[in-house]
């Protein structure tokens, strides 16, 4: 009678195949890269930020001739914000400052943001300010 041999235990066969497996693995593990956000990536966060900062900040805003509360500001941006993504128009902040934050595309007029105890000033402006201080820059004169 012939002896069979000792079973083996459970996973010792995957536990075989792993050197085998890292080494396979070991060309892609050393060419890759660290996760980089993407130009895109980025211009959303701030430009979700910069709509945020309106929501928060307790200022007014005036558009066409009306002013209203930060909460309706930051809908209002919002708004325009998605319809840019939806037809792939949206840019950077700066694009968004320039072509949404800064005046009505309904009107023309430009939008105002009067905050407590400060002169009220250019949304553009105040924006652009928002922006370099997101980025831990100096405001821009």
């Amino acid at each position: 009678m012939r002896s069979r041999p000792a079973p083996r235990p459970r996973g010792a066969r995957a536990l075989a195949a792993l050197p085998w497996l890292l080494v396979a693995c070991l060309p892609a593990m050393v060419h890759a890269q660290p996760a980089v956000p993407t130009p895109a990536a980025v211009a959303d966060s701030e430009v979700r930020a910069l709509i945020a900062a309106i929501g928060q900040s307790g200022c007014r805003f005036q558009r066409n001739g009306h002013w209203h509360d930060a909460a309706r500001a930051q809908a209002h941006l919002q708004r325009k914000y998605d319809y840019a993504r939806r037809r792939q128009l949206a840019g950077d902040a700066e694009t968004f400052i320039d072509q949404a934050a800064t005046r009505s595309s309904f009107s023309g007029r430009p939008y105002r943001v009067a905050c407590p105890g400060q002169p009220e000033v250019d949304a553009g402006d105040w924006f652009r300010a928002r922006l370099a201080s997101l980025r831990g820059r100096p405001a821009p004169r």
